[in-house]
């Protein structure tokens, strides 16, 4: 840390211990608001609705009978994991809620054929644990292992790793409770029609059951940081990154400074590293560490354009002193996030996420610049991931190479706030569609309709298929009533 910045941190250590002070207290204020327990919302807090009731799964007999019991009273579906959707996708108005996180077993585990089965309230996590011993690593997930795979393949979430693609990629078969109250194999040879509407679709065909993952081997990985502005970020991705067959993982944020809004960048790629014995490296990591410190950096970022400053100065540091790290695939895919948490009175952070082709990225973060500039538009940060092309999965969100952004922003939750958010975000869908350019589904449901028809051209086969296998609308949530219901009709 240089004189200056040592300095500045110095003069607003006072600050940032009131600001971290506040934001533990708004915590405990908030969830004093959760009291009731069938008024249900998920991690956004924008719509809280009552419930029938909340259900843990517990066996597949129990599921069954609430199959049995939801269409005798009439009543719908939603099944629900961690809850880290913020659209509305795990819950229903007077519906019963399955909570899956308790149904979370360990089926079955073959190391030398590089395969796991698990129910699928089951987290990352506790796959991790399971295959570390064996060398072995999942394919692909989320940034963090705090989520359930049920949740993650109804996302068809993505990841850090630039070969394997989405998380469709390395599911092998699953089981599925239908709305009949029967239940099926599913995989790309039984039931094959159901394998790409299920994965990706939000809980709409059925309940999950359990899974069958395949797996890969863990590495040992040499991290390696760099500096690139957004102009030449394509051209330094495609030759030093994905034209690298050592390059396994990769990624990049771009700075929300103000003295350089969304124009520098900083890289961080993880190199397979065979020189060094594996055996050293692959304990796995248990804590978060300097999570205070953290939390008080996020919080300044949240409410000073001075504090975004700080924030990325000390974000750079923080990488660049990473340099020829080595670490293991298991801890990679443990990353932080719980210095991000955060639930203030009236506000939330809010993600949302756009998938631009290689090609477009320098002119659509131009565009996005424009419009973000014209606002007034709080962005705490963007992560740039790879994801590979996708042309199985029914409602996919890579129609090409993608550069996925993903985009943290802090809002007010009042109607107003709502209302002049609602339509920023709108612009840049109509950017990213200039680009040929989509948006991820499991987020606040700001795009319009017709946004989301372009973006998702197999938009009326999804309703159609959600028809045909659940006539009734059994397996119902919000997603389903403000875009897919909504295109069908």
């Amino acid at each position: 840390m240089d004189q200056k910045l040592r300095l500045l941190w110095k003069k607003e250590t006072i600050a940032f211990v009131l600001l971290f002070t506040l934001c533990l207290w708004n915590y405990k204020y908030t969830d004093a608001l959760d009291q009731d327990p069938y008024l249900i919302t998920d991690y956004s807090r924008l719509h809280p609705v009552k419930v029938e009731k909340v259900v843990a799964g517990k066996e597949k007999e129990q599921l069954i009978q609430l199959i049995k019991e939801a269409k005798r009273k009439h009543l719908t579906i939603s099944i629900a994991g961690q809850r880290h959707s913020q659209g509305g996708h795990t819950y229903y108005k007077d519906g019963i809620v399955i909570d899956m996180t308790s149904y979370n077993k360990i089926l079955a585990f073959d190391p030398a054929k590089k395969k796991i089965t698990v129910q699928a309230g089951a987290t990352w996590k506790e796959i991790q644990e399971k295959i570390n011993p064996y060398h072995l690593s999942i394919k692909t997930m989320q940034s963090q292992n705090i989520f359930t795979v049920g949740g993650s393949i109804s996302i068809n979430a993505h990841g850090r790793d630039i070969r394997n693609g989405s998380m469709i990629k390395s599911v092998e078969s699953f089981r599925l409770l239908t709305a009949e109250g029967k239940i099926i194999q599913v995989s790309r040879t039984e039931n094959a029609d159901l394998f790409p509407l299920v994965l990706g679709g939000f809980g709409l065909y059925g309940v999950i059951l359990d899974v069958t993952l395949t797996l890969t081997d863990d590495e040992l990985y040499r991290m390696t940081t760099g500096s690139v502005s957004v102009d030449h970020y394509t051209d330094y991705f495609l030759q030093q990154v994905k034209g690298n067959p050592k390059m396994r993982m990769h990624i990049a944020r771009i700075s929300i400074a103000p003295s350089n809004f969304l124009q520098d960048m900083y890289v961080l790629n993880y190199k397979q590293e065979k020189s060094v014995p594996f055996t050293k490296y692959n304990q796995l990591e248990e804590r978060e560490k300097w999570i205070i410190p953290s939390k008080i950096g996020f919080q300044i970022n949240r409410n000073f354009d001075w504090g975004k400053e700080v924030f990325w100065k000390l974000q750079r540091k923080f990488i660049f002193s990473q340099n020829n790290k080595l670490i293991s695939r298991n801890n990679v895919m443990r990353s932080e996030s719980e210095f991000m948490e955060y639930k203030g009175i009236g506000e939330n952070d809010l993600l949302q996420e756009y998938f631009i082709p290689v090609h477009q990225f320098a002119p659509f973060v131009a565009d996005m610049r424009k419009v973000l500039k014209g606002s007034n538009v709080n962005l705490l940060n963007i992560t740039v991931r790879y994801v590979n092309k996708d042309q199985e999965a029914t409602l996919s969100y890579a129609n090409s190479d993608m550069f996925a952004l993903v985009c943290l922003f802090h809002v007010s939750l009042d109607d107003k706030g709502q209302k002049a958010f609602r339509g920023h975000i709108q612009q840049i869908i109509d950017v990213a569609e200039k680009y040929h350019g989509t948006y991820y589904l499991p987020y606040a449901p700001y795009p319009t309709v017709k946004q989301y028809q372009r973006a998702y051209p197999n938009y009326q086969r999804f309703y159609q298929k959600k028809n045909q296998y659940d006539p009734d609308h059994l397996f119902m949530n919000y997603f389903y009533q403000q875009y897919v219901k909504e295109s069908g009709s």
